[in-house]
């Protein structure tokens, strides 16, 4: 008996690492597997010198992979500061402003997530790539983010 439920534990211990959407390299970017993104948006914590951020990445209407940080330009520094999906849009917990998956990525300033701009990460047919250097950056917008995930 045992034997058997050390086996099912083990059996799902590899299935819930080895599915994982999300895992680092050698330089500790974030590695983001493009197959497991669809329109609805992925919400994918990482975890930088101590300091645990969010990265929204989505297909946009027309199937293009957005991606930007999750938290909230204008309202960020409060622990509300972070967006939940809503239909096709992201609402803001703290203000309640909405903001559509086609402009994830692409809107600077403003009322809507942190964008992470094509050029400051790499996709290919199967992975997103967000380097740590970039990740090491955006630790100070979430000083002040949420408890818990």
């Amino acid at each position: 008996m045992f034997i058997k439920n050390f086996l099912r534990t083990f059996a799902l211990f590899l299935l819930i690492f080895c599915v994982s959407a999300a895992y680092g390299n050698e330089q500790n970017d974030l590695i983001i597997s493009a197959g497991t993104i669809t329109e609805n948006a992925s919400f994918i914590p990482v975890e930088v010198d101590g300091t645990k951020l969010e990265v929204i990445a989505v297909r946009d209407s027309k199937g293009k992979i957005r991606t930007a940080f999750n938290t909230c330009q204008v309202c960020n520094g409060s622990e509300l500061a972070y967006y939940k999906q809503s239909g096709n849009q992201l609402v803001c917990q703290n203000c309640g402003n909405r903001f559509s998956m086609d402009r994830v990525g692409v809107s600077a300033g403003g009322c809507n997530p942190y964008p992470i701009l094509e050029n400051e990460r790499t996709i290919t047919d199967d992975k997103i790539i967000i380097p740590n250097s970039l990740l090491k950056k955006a630790k100070d917008i979430f000083a002040s983010w949420k408890v818990e995930y």
